[in-house]
């Protein structure tokens, strides 16, 4: 596994890259995520882990740009409504487990376009995907449920 790159951000808003000793762009941190390269961004004065920041700076940019926009309206309200509700903590995990699915899925389809049929291919994945987002909701609304017995319990 390739080692942990430290990117500090300083007060000038720039970003410099300790395993390349040199200061990076907002550009070379989208092409790290790409590659998959582990890395972590430090603010430079206090040594806060500011990644998450960076990241939705870079979302951000990238929504800005025009074109076909990744999250609609109505996706961005409903990210808000979770802000502060019961299931904050638990949607987080959901969306991520969800992104990373959706991942492998389309590196199959890939590799299976190259070895058959099209049509009958993407039958199958839609089904396959189908089974999985079922599996995935009712594994969700079950521990739903549960958090909200738990809570229910505590309230009496």
């Amino acid at each position: 596994m390739a080692e942990l790159r430290i990117i500090k951000k300083y007060p000038n808003r720039r970003l410099y890259d300790t395993f390349v000793s040199s200061y990076i762009t907002l550009a070379d941190i989208k092409r790290l995520v790409i590659d998959n390269e582990p890395f972590t961004i430090q603010d430079a004065k206090t040594g806060e882990d500011i990644t998450r920041l960076v990241l939705l700076q870079i979302i951000v940019e990238q929504e800005e740009r025009g074109g076909e926009h990744l999250f609609s309206n109505g996706a961005l309200e409903e990210l808000i409504r979770f802000y502060g509700g019961t299931f904050q903590g638990m949607m987080g995990n959901y969306l991520e487990n969800s992104f990373k699915l959706f991942a492998q899925q389309q590196e199959k389809v890939q590799e299976q376009i190259q070895k058959q049929n099209p049509l009958s291919l993407m039958s199958e994945v839609t089904d396959r995907n189908f089974k999985m987002w079922k599996e995935m909701q009712e594994t969700f609304f079950k521990a739903t449920a549960s958090v909200i017995k738990k809570e229910d319990k505590e309230k009496k």
